[in-house]
């Protein structure tokens, strides 16, 4: 990628401004949400716990607001996810970050994975992004994934939590092949250059979730000034 091209897109709209840790403070929530508005981020995706506060942060304001869903091992019961996403977008959440069953999935409990994942989305109404963690599964098994979640009406497929590996521009590739532009692909995890979010953008994502979005959009501003 040449530094023309890196530099040509504005990557700041597709970018979910990400803040998952354990250790995440009210202040840093306060922070996040301040930095989204500012630069024009597309979402800030919190820990539910969050999403009260971020509400009141945002209200009015372009960014959307997204939390996540039996993160981040997709373990946790039906019935616990469907309550998680139900108080959520009560407490305000526009999107859903929700972690599919990889375990039944590998099992070939589909009815399940689908079960679950369509409950979720009719119950709330909301943009619902089901997290494939891609880096565990067969490349069979990515594309039933990626058919169950879409007949489900996931309105996104997400490369990943993050926690078992970094977004790749090949794992992209795949989704956008697989989805045939029907839906959004958001790419997660690793994402700490501008250059690979560039990337990742070009072979199809819609969204990014990362919590390097400041550092990406200053790698930017450093590539134009070196190039001018």
């Amino acid at each position: 990628m040449n530094a023309e091209q890196s530099t040509h897109i504005d990557i700041a709209p597709y970018i979910d401004h990400s803040l998952l840790g354990a250790a995440a403070t009210p202040a840093m929530v306060e922070q996040w949400c301040e930095e989204a508005d500012r630069f024009g981020f597309a979402a800030v995706c919190v820990n539910p716990c969050y999403v009260r506060q971020v509400t009141a942060l945002l209200h009015q304001k372009r960014p959307q607001i997204c939390t996540v869903i039996g993160f981040p091992t997709g373990a946790t019961t039906t019935a616990s996810k469907l309550y998680e996403a139900q108080e959520a977008v009560e407490n305000g959440a526009q999107e859903l970050d929700v972690v599919i069953n990889v375990g039944w999935l590998k099992a070939g409990k589909i009815d399940d994975v689908h079960r679950e994942i369509a409950e979720i989305c009719e119950a709330t109404g909301q943009g619902v992004k089901a997290i494939l963690e891609m880096s565990l599964l067969t490349p069979p098994e990515q594309q039933l994934a990626a058919q169950i979640c879409m007949e489900a009406g996931a309105r996104m497929l997400k490369t990943g939590t993050g926690w078992c590996g970094a977004a790749t521009v090949a794992d992209v590739r795949i989704l956008k092949d697989l989805t045939k532009d029907q839906i959004g692909i958001k790419a997660a995890g690793g994402i700490r250059t501008h250059d690979l979010a560039v990337e990742l953008i070009l072979a199809g994502a819609t969204r990014l979730g990362t919590s390097w979005g400041i550092t990406l959009l200053k790698q930017r501003a450093q590539e134009s000034k070196a190039g001018s």
